[in-house]
């Protein structure tokens, strides 16, 4: 499986449109609370899919795999 370049770009940019953490990019947000949603459920929307992703990226540690993207 090839990751989707714009998938990732998007991803990066993206943030948070609501809770305590609004306005924060998604990358950004702290694991624990990502693994606090992740506990509750992810929503089977655009947004829920991209904390799910965020989720995976951080659970391995991959998020160094990302800063490149961080200025495109």
């Amino acid at each position: 499986m090839t990751p989707d370049k714009e998938y990732l770009i998007k991803l990066v940019c993206t943030r948070m449109p609501f809770g305590k953490y609004k306005g924060r990019l998604l990358i950004d947000l702290p694991e624990p609370y990502i693994v606090w949603m992740a506990g509750k459920g992810f929503k089977n929307d655009s947004m829920g899919k991209m904390l799910q992703t965020v989720y995976e990226i951080k659970l391995n540690g991959l998020e160094y795999l990302l800063e490149p993207l961080r200025n495109k």
